[in-house]
């Protein structure tokens, strides 16, 4: 029977004196990433995409026809109301004399403070006030509560601050005449609708 040596035991080795014992705290530490190298891998905000540019308030929209700009009348004179021309066929002047009107009322004018007055065919609105009697009719210029609309040719005493000229004939001596009214009854503005030659050399 063979005989098999024995195995040797194995012993723990213990230090031998003077060699300290390990310590937990002698265990290497894990190295950490600096500050620096994490900043660095933090990607930054993503920009967003461009904003559209608004449109220009005067750029002109397709399609729009820009309505026309009254021409600046001379310069006032002293005792002379400001006087702006409207361009306009004289078959055109009593429309355009309403838009004015409707702008004026706009501005923050006072109706009692506009005076219309037509050099040719009565304006309708006067004709329905008159539709009511005389006596009605110039009670509604004492009033002074809205707009009046009379005859330019008339011999009444009218005074507004603001008096619209309805050039709606093109007749040169009756527009003339009530062009030289217009001026004594408008105290701070005048607004004449007419074609420009029959108009402008009225105020020149």
């Amino acid at each position: 029977m063979p005989v098999f040596p024995e195995e040797p035991e194995i012993h723990e080795t213990i230090p031998g004196p003077g060699v300290p014992l390990p310590h937990k705290s002698d265990a290497p530490a894990p190295r950490m990433p600096s500050s620096t190298a994490v900043a660095a891998q933090v990607p930054g905000p993503r920009p967003g995409p461009p904003r559209p540019v608004p449109p220009r308030a005067d750029r002109p929209i397709p399609g729009q026809r820009p309505a026309p700009r009254p021409k600046p009348g001379p310069a006032p004179r002293p005792g002379r109301p400001t006087v702006q021309l409207l361009p306009v066929a004289a078959t055109e002047a009593l429309d355009r004399a309403e838009e004015a009107v409707d702008a004026l009322l706009e501005s923050g004018r006072r109706p009692g403070d506009v005076l219309v007055l037509t050099v040719g065919a009565a304006h309708p609105w006067q004709d329905h006030e008159r539709s009511f009697g005389e006596e009605h009719y110039w009670a509604q210029l004492a009033d002074s509560s809205d707009v009046f609309y009379a005859d330019a040719a008339t011999n009444r005493t009218l005074r507004r601050d603001v008096v619209v000229l309805v050039v709606n004939e093109n007749h040169a001596e009756r527009a003339a005449a009530a062009a030289r009214k217009a001026l004594e009854r408008a105290a701070k503005l005048l607004v004449v609708c007419g074609e420009t030659d029959i108009v402008a050399p009225l105020f020149a």
